[in-house]
């Protein structure tokens, strides 16, 4: 298989290589056999080892990159990191290559510049004659490739400030999506656009200018005597010993710099002003003023080859002439977030250059008195970053919170909070960065940001917006645009520490919104200074980084929580294997578990539906003797409207929830459904089944409330109990004036759920309660009074003003909840005929669904196809939590073929939407009137 592989690509070698997109590709292609054939080697050779045979060249390079740089380092990463060097250590050096018709690898290490020692050192291997022979064909066939590569072609674009012409991005894109898109994905890696680059530049230039009085800003040359570790212990004490060294003050550092650029735009500004002021100094300016000073850390190799060859041509573009001995440029592979360690230097050759790579980035990390810190760090919530110096770092964002879930585990919170503890070691500096923006009114962010707080005198917000996952919309209601190809939205952060000062941290924010180009053009004239922030206020307990309204607050902490009024509740169900646990089809989950539990899968079926273990989750452990169970069979609140079947059991389900879900699996009951933090639009839904941890609010957790509470099988107490407060109960009793001693629920009325049939004054108190919460949780008014409050915790339903208003709300509440269970008497006729004619071989197949002309058409183009007719369009767009049900609905069965009971469910959803609708434009409600009464 690997020697086909190697003669495919040895036969598509072109005549000529011109695009920058086709070398990229080619080099992938080489790189990808490269990484194969150096795991595969590397692995045998341990296996000799073992067996006695003594180490090899490859083991040695493999050992001391784990012991210096990357100390979890794994052989597949280890060749992986290997792969990337040789692809872009050969790219380098053909970029400073003018003998155009030979290319070896022989050549490539006279080529490769000084200012890369690790890269060079790494080739005197490469080109040598020790090179491993298993590698020797594949490196020569690249050589190959960029011999048939015309390398001015290929740069023509160099120095075009967009995406699609800078030849050094379309490698860092396209090397890696051909190369290892899954890499990409996992380390969180985006281009940042030009014009954000060069706004976060310009602003850190500014504040070092105007806020520290450096008047030539970034390109200050001035130093300060520091304590320098010298790397040997004090004879007498044993401690480190140190001597006074003289640094330059304005120290930058980029910690996830990616192809540079950042550092490059920093470059660009500094020499516009050195060059305007002594051009005949600027390359002396460069060796002595500028590169020991800027300093990026990198961890893909990709990436980190592209920056130096970046900045070496920027520098060599802007006239810098080296001397004979140049100091090498300060950008190091390394991982940022694991902590410096000071390195012994007592190796010889490639193991000593990778000793060196790693002490040099130490020392920055330990021993530099960073002063700006600037970049794009990686937005992955999935981090691969969990070190035990940033696990120790990031807990001060984690003290004192109450959530048994935290999650602070984002790569770019980590990067913030490194960023943070380097400025704090400096004692003054600025932190200038876009990240995710949802550190500025996260909930669980609250006490990250009032560290931040603690140890900055300024911060300055530039909210961008953008967030789709939220469907953000600009102020005048058309679409907000990201300036990154994502959904979260992002955010400009300026953190300024002044050294010394005692004042108290001021927070001023501003937003950016609109389309992507008008938001490009707008940073590129925008001022840090002169830009109009408005000074928000932080306050306790959540101190959020964005304006807020809270002058309802305290009407609104007079309601009941919800929380406190049913007081068990748990998360939703969550399977972590959704395609496994459920379907559409009873009978297809029937044998995909008869096959689980029976220990009969295949490879094939254990790769379809992620039969292995992940995390805490060790679903092999826990399938053991496990028998298939019929009664485990049951329904599920998958998504709003949307009822599946579920395999249930509780030993089985990553996490079942079972404290709550037990109440309601197979017993009648009422489950109040909604997310902690409203996300997405708030309110809620209503369950007579168990509930998923998405049935409501896509972007949050959702929670489930059962109202009934049914006895436990060994109890000895048969009681059907109620799931509510009893103080808080009574409140709310004698406020919608339902008078006597709180009744019990009748048990036989809860088990036949005859409860549910009860309607108006009929129904149980319990119920009636019930309703009004869910009739308050829909009235518009309330959502929108309240909507700030509604984002932070659990709501609070207002007592009633009046038994008047109790009953009226409470009945409009009923209504919608018995819509929402899709109750057949409530909905009534659905007119929306399913009607025309389906593409060939699409019949009744949901293809892609749309809304035109009054009807929503499941296939076909135009005015061809299949559809539901006579549709009203707020039924096609109303959104219940973080769905659009009768889009969502569809989508969810795309290439299904709907069934005639699928069909008569998608008109009722379509009817329900609309009665929904309705309903809730005719919920009113005295906010300024609560009831007298205080909370529990």
């Amino acid at each position: 298989m690997l020697q086909a592989r190697l003669a495919e690509f040895a036969s598509i070698t072109p005549l000529s290589v011109t695009s920058s997109k086709r070398l990229a590709e080619l080099m992938a292609g080489k790189a990808a056999l490269i990484k194969e054939i150096m795991g595969n080697a590397l692995v045998a050779d341990m296996k000799a080892k073992g067996a006695g045979f003594g180490s090899t060249d490859l083991i040695g390079q493999y050992e001391a990159f784990k012991a210096n740089l990357i100390h979890d380092i794994t052989v597949a990463e280890f060749a992986d990191i290997y792969a990337e060097t040789i692809a872009y250590g050969l790219f380098a050096a053909r970029l400073h290559d003018e003998s155009l018709d030979t290319f070896t690898r022989t050549e490539a290490l006279d080529l490769l510049p000084k200012s890369n020692p690790f890269l060079r050192a790494l080739f005197v291997y490469i080109a040598g004659p020790n090179l491993d022979e298993r590698l020797r064909r594949v490196v020569d066939d690249l050589c190959a490739v960029f011999l048939a590569a015309d390398m001015e072609q290929v740069l023509r674009h160099f120095g075009k400030v967009t995406k699609r012409e800078d030849p050094f991005l379309h490698f860092y894109e396209t090397f890696l999506a051909e190369y290892n898109p899954a890499k990409r994905k996992a380390r969180g890696v985006w281009y940042t656009p030009e014009p954000v680059v060069n706004f976060i530049v310009r602003a850190v230039d500014e504040v070092l200018k105007t806020e520290f009085g450096l008047a030539d800003g970034l390109a200050d040359t001035s130093r300060i005597s520091v304590d320098w570790d010298t790397g040997q212990n004090d004879p007498k004490t044993g401690k480190p010993a140190t001597i006074k060294k003289e640094v330059h003050r304005v120290q930058i550092l980029d910690p996830a710099t990616g192809t540079g650029t950042f550092l490059a735009e920093a470059v660009k500004l500094i020499a516009e002003r050195v060059k305007g002021i002594a051009p005949g100094q600027w390359s002396n300016y460069v060796e002595n003023d500028l590169i020991p000073r800027i300093h990026g850390f990198e961890l893909l190799m990709a990436s980190y080859a592209m920056c130096h060859m970046k900045l070496d041509m920027i520098l060599t573009g802007l006239d810098y002439k080296p001397s004979d001995k140049p100091p090498r440029l300060g950008v190091y592979l390394t991982n940022s977030l694991e902590e410096g360690e000071r390195v012994e230097q007592t190796l010889f050759g490639l193991s000593r250059a990778i000793a060196d790579e790693a002490k040099a980035a130490s020392d920055i990390k330990r021993k530099t008195p960073i002063m700006c810190v600037m970049g794009n760090p990686p937005y992955n919530i999935s981090t691969v970053n969990n070190g035990v110096w940033i696990k120790e770092k990031i807990k001060i964002y984690k003290k004192g919170l109450s959530e048994k879930k935290i999650n602070l585990d984002d790569d770019y919170i980590k990067f913030i909070r490194f960023a943070q503890n380097m400025i704090d070691n400096n004692g003054d500096g600025i932190i200038a960065m876009i990240t995710n923006n949802s550190f500025l009114s996260g909930v669980t962010h609250r006490r990250m940001r009032f560290e931040l707080m603690q140890s900055f005198q300024k911060i300055t917000i530039l909210n961008l917006h953008g967030d789709s996952n939220k469907k953000e919309t600009s102020p005048d209601g058309s679409v907000d645009e990201n300036v990154f190809d994502i959904r979260q939205g992002v955010s400009i952060a300026i953190f300024q520490k002044l050294h010394q000062s005692n004042s108290d941290c001021v927070v001023k924010s501003a937003d950016l919104f609109g389309k992507r180009g008008g938001k490009y053009k707008s940073l590129a004239r925008l001022e840090n200074q002169s830009t109009k922030f408005e000074e928000i206020e932080p306050k306790s307990p959540y101190y959020f980084f964005t304006p807020k309204d809270f002058r309802e607050a305290e009407k609104y902490d007079s309601g009941f929580r919800i929380s406190d009024l049913i007081p068990l509740f748990n998360t939703g169900v969550k399977t972590d294997r959704d395609p496994l646990f459920l379907g559409f089809e009873k009978s297809k989950i029937q044998e995909r578990f008869k096959t689980l539990l029976g220990g009969k899968f295949d490879t094939e079926f254990a790769r379809k539906y992620r039969v292995s273990d992940s995390g805490s989750y060790k679903i092999t452990r826990y399938i053991t003797d496990v028998s298939y169970d019929e009664s485990k069979l049951t329904k599920i609140l998958y998504r709003p409207l949307d009822q599946r079947h579920i395999y249930y059991d509780d030993g089985i389900v990553s996490r079942a929830g079972y404290k709550v879900m037990r109440h309601v699996e197979s017993q009648p009951n009422l489950l109040l459904v909604l997310p902690k933090y409203a996300t997405d639009e708030p309110g809620a839904t209503v369950a007579d089944c168990i509930a998923g941890h998405k049935s409501f609010g896509a972007y949050d957790i959702n929670y489930a409330f059962p109202l009934y509470l049914y006895p436990d099988l060994n109890s000895l107490d048969n009681a059907v109990a109620l799931n509510i407060h009893p103080k808080l109960y009574n409140k709310i009793r004698k406020a919608a004036g339902l008078t006597g001693p709180i009744p019990a629920p009748d048990s036989a009325t809860v088990e036949s759920g005859a409860f549910r049939a009860a309607s108006g004054d009929a129904r149980p108190d319990e119920v009636k309660v019930f309703d009004y919460i869910y009739g308050v949780l829909h009235c518009p008014s309330y959502r929108e009074n309240y909507a700030e409050f509604l984002k932070i915790d659990f709501p609070r339903v207002p007592f009633p003003s009046s038994p008047e208003m109790f009953r009226t709300l409470s009945e409009q509440g009923e209504a919608l909840r018995r819509l929402h269970l899709m109750e057949g008497a409530t909905i009534g006729e659905a007119p929306y005929s399913f009607d025309g004619e389906a593409p060939e071989g699409q019949d009744c197949m949901v293809d892609k669904p749309r809304f035109e002309g009054g009807k929503v058409w499941i296939n076909g183009k135009g005015t061809d196809g299949q559809y539901f007719g006579n549709v009203p369009e707020v039924s096609w767009g109303f959104p219940i939590g973080g769905y659009q049900p009768a889009q969502k609905w569809l989508k969810d069965r795309k290439g299904r073929k709907l069934t005639y009971d699928d069909i008569r469910h998608y008109q009722k959803i379509i009817k329900i939407l609309a009665e929904t609708d309705r309903i809730m434009r005719g919920i009113e409600m005295p906010l300024d009137e609560g009831a007298k009464t205080e909370t529990n």
